[in-house]
């Protein structure tokens, strides 16, 4: 007998995803939110959505990368009462770096079909993921030091009792370096685009090929199923602002304002702000459960979990990893890569993306199925919540262009891939 049917419950929600900063001049719409206020709200949009029984979830699983607030600590915990559940719900946070998302959406179908901690009577299990990327910054090195009036132990501290010379560290931008590679995330993506002697040019044509797609989507209202639009103050005085999509998207991009910019990580690179990914605020959850589960809750499945692969590679061509990620996932789903129908690729640099397609493309899956509504270097990659927001993504285009299989897959910092095949059922 086979194992039972995952599936993903009609009505997951994302957010739109908000950059970090407004023009690059001021702070971004999501500014206000911890990561754990963006979680609960994904998750009380979901619950709306797909009018599940509250009295039938019995776990909350959340991916997060990094924690970058005072309440993050909480992670999970605080996205599950912010998103409307109550205190005998239990929360995990778990962190796969790039692929905390689409972890989450593996951790949650295991605990159901482990069955160790899957509690028969609230069957169902909320996953997603979220992520403030408002550049966190850290004070280091002064416990234990006489700071003003006495020596630092804990708690905050006073900027006027810093010693001339302190600074503040960027943990989001330190934590972009991986001291095993001895590399930046976008070095090792330049250090892929030379071993496929990916040209300049290539890159820039991929990154405008993201915001064509995307914006062309947006403006058909793909989107729309998945985005619960948050509403935000910019300030205390200011009338509330609707946030209702993905706010990178280029209005008018061209090859010629792409090449005007320059390499951002190497001197003759050819990584630019034009063709990396965004950095951008975001949060996505979803329902999952056993099928009849699902059904007998009230509610429509979405698509069915076919496949799950994670794999590991070298941390100076961390962006590959989905290659290796994508063969395992294919094979315990029992396909082959021209089986499928789309492919949601997260774009964490445009030489990265373009060495897994071309591996892709050797594996049967063709490049054009690749992203057909953008993805990262247009929409934004925020780090816990994109490996759910690309699977509500997929979810849902399988099921408005009526085909069957769609991957999911992403580079993890450090040396990893994920991917997950999504069967739709709609």
């Amino acid at each position: 007998m086979g194992r039972p049917s995952i599936v993903i419950a009609d009505g997951g929600k994302r957010l739109p995803r908000a950059d970090i900063l407004v023009a690059n001049k001021e702070p971004g719409l999501y500014s206000r939110f911890s990561t754990t206020q963006l979680g609960g709200l994904a998750i009380r949009a979901a619950l709306e959505a797909s009018k599940v029984p509250r009295e039938k979830i019995g776990h909350v699983v959340m991916g997060m990368a990094q924690h970058s607030h005072r309440d993050s600590i909480y992670a999970a915990q605080g996205m599950r009462w912010r998103g409307g559940l109550p205190h005998d719900v239990p929360a995990l946070t778990v962190a796969r770096i790039c692929g905390s998302g689409a972890e989450a959406v593996a951790v949650g179908a295991e605990i159901i079909l482990a069955g160790l901690r899957h509690d028969a009577e609230r069957p169902l299990v909320v996953v997603g993921g979220a992520e403030s990327m408002q550049y966190p910054f850290t004070l280091y090195n002064v416990r234990g030091k006489k700071l003003g009036d006495g020596v630092q132990k804990y708690g905050p501290v006073d900027g006027k009792s810093l010693p001339p010379g302190t600074h503040l560290a960027d943990v989001m931008l330190a934590g972009l370096y991986d001291p095993s590679a001895r590399l930046s995330m976008a070095n090792t993506a330049e250090e892929l685009g030379r071993r496929y002697q990916i040209t300049r040019e290539e890159a820039d044509a991929f990154g405008l090929r993201s915001h064509q797609n995307a914006k062309r989507a947006r403006d058909a209202g793909w989107f729309a199923e998945e985005i619960a639009p948050v509403e935000v103050r910019r300030d205390g005085a200011a009338a509330p602002v609707t946030v209702k999509h993905d706010t990178h998207i280029l209005e008018e991009p061209s090859m010629a304002s792409m090449a005007r910019l320059p390499p951002a990580f190497e001197p003759g690179g050819i990584v630019t702000a034009g063709n990396a990914s965004a950095v951008v605020d975001g949060a996505a959850a979803m329902v999952i459960g056993k099928e009849e589960d699902v059904v007998k809750a009230g509610m429509k499945p979405l698509a069915r979990l076919a496949g799950l692969g994670v794999a590991g590679c070298a941390p100076e061509i961390m962006g590959w990893g989905p290659v290796p990620a994508t063969r395992r996932a294919l094979a315990q789903a029992g396909l082959q890569g021209k089986d499928l129908d789309l492919v949601e690729l997260n774009e964490a640099f445009a030489p990265q993306a373009l060495a897994c397609i071309r591996d892709f493309a050797a594996m049967g899956i063709d490049p054009e199925k690749v992203n057909p509504m953008g993805n990262a270097i247009a929409l934004g990659h925020p780090l816990g919540a994109t490996g759910a927001n690309l699977t509500l993504t997929a979810a849902y285009a399988l099921r408005r262009t009526r085909k069957r299989h769609g991957l999911v897959t992403m580079c993890i910092g450090g040396g990893q891939g994920i991917s997950v095949v999504l069967e739709s059922l709609a």
